[in-house]
């Protein structure tokens, strides 16, 4: 439990596991500032860990599939007692649904702040087409959003952009801060390990992340009688849709395609022993595994598509590929992996972009002024 005195600073996050890789460092530091910390997520084994942080925790009935209105509501109503009793000064909600939900909850309670992450639009907005369902979401997104006290985070200038000319935010409350930002001295630059040349995939195993483009990819160097070896590190979400299969994940594992390694907690040192960091995704908000490859100084092969040609400064740090294109994606792999000279100057381009644009003071300092101003606390200056 939080044993300071100050405003009540309340997150909410779908995954607790979510919270604690993407989130920790600014809850850490907005509990060093004076706020109490609260943190409302799913139940599941990490919210040990968030409560042995000191911070209050609170179990939300949230689904991960949203096809049932009754449990939608629900979860809306449970989030609105919540505040209601709680009485938060602000709300950070990140992720979709606890800003949709967490909007709506906030304006009904009359939380004096409200602080929405907004870390990429989601599968929907992958496509341009106009559609009910996407129509549906702006409308949602414009509810939640509406809050007169708030600021919308955004990653990149393309969800920015997109809720600007919907009329869903207004332009004094759009806020950019590129990332969740990384640790400069843990994920720190270390020279290339010796041959032979490893590209890493880091992602959650969903088809929207480019995991079929990579296998593909990997195939095709294969093919080639390449000598690249392709590793993919993260497990299947069995509550996505969009989720791979253990079983698919096993057979290319076995046949020798890819190194499946799993799920992995020391991702600084994956990085420090490859050569490329490779994410095929089909739209990110701003992705971490990215700006961590950077800061260990690592060559980058990404798609272009928002958040993904956001994290990197393209032939500078990094080769962008088009989406749902697996030659692409082997051919720039191939291409990094056959010029050293390129690779490693993107891998020392990469830190220095780390270093001016990703850094993780920044990232907290940015929102520790945010929530000062939410509410309406002097210990920071308005933004």
């Amino acid at each position: 439990m939080s044993t300071t005195t100050g405003p009540i600073l309340l997150y909410v996050v779908n995954n607790p596991a979510f919270f604690l890789s993407h989130r920790l460092p600014l809850a850490q530091a907005a509990q060093s500032a004076g706020f109490q910390v609260h943190v409302a997520t799913m139940n599941g084994p990490a919210v040990a860990r968030i409560k042995a942080q000191g911070f209050t925790h609170h179990v939300l009935p949230l689904s991960r599939s949203g096809k049932n209105p009754l449990k939608e509501l629900h979860s809306l109503w449970a989030l609105y007692r919540l505040f209601k009793r709680v009485r938060p000064q602000v709300v950070h909600a990140v992720t979709i649904k606890p800003v949709l939900y967490g909007g709506i909850a906030a304006r009904l309670a009359r939380v004096p702040g409200f602080l929405a992450a907004v870390s990429g639009l989601g599968y929907l907005f992958t496509d341009e087409r106009d559609s009910a369902v996407k129509r549906i979401a702006l409308f949602m997104y414009k509810l939640a959003l509406g809050h007169p006290h708030s600021r919308v985070v955004f990653q990149n200038t393309s969800d920015r952009d997109v809720l600007l000319q919907a009329g869903v935010v207004r332009s004094e409350q759009a806020v950019m801060i590129r990332g969740s930002g990384v640790d400069l001295d843990q994920f720190s630059y270390q020279p290339e390990p010796d041959a032979p040349i490893v590209a890493l995939m880091v992602a959650r195993l969903l088809a929207d992340k480019g995991v079929n483009e990579f296998i593909e990819a990997a195939k095709i160097s294969q093919q080639q009688g390449e000598s690249v070896i392709w590793q993919i590190a993260g497990s299947p979400d069995p509550g996505n849709p969009a989720s791979l299969t253990r079983e698919q994940m096993t057979d290319w594992h076995q046949a020798g395609v890819v190194q499946w390694l799993g799920e992995q907690t020391d991702i600084a040192g994956l990085y420090q022993r490859a050569h490329i960091a490779v994410l095929p995704s089909y739209r990110e908000g701003l992705p971490k595994s990215l700006i961590e490859a950077a800061a260990c100084g690592r060559a980058v092969v990404t798609t272009d598509v928002p958040g993904c040609r956001d994290a990197i400064e393209a032939n500078v740090t990094g080769l962008l590929v088009p989406p749902k294109n697996a030659q692409a994606v082997a051919d720039a792999v191939l291409e990094l992996a056959h010029d050293t000279a390129k690779r490693q100057d993107f891998g020392r381009a990469g830190r220095d972009l780390a270093e001016r644009a990703f850094d993780i003071n920044y990232v907290i300092d940015s929102h520790l002024r945010l929530y000062g101003y939410l509410a309406k606390s002097r210990m920071h200056k308005r933004p």
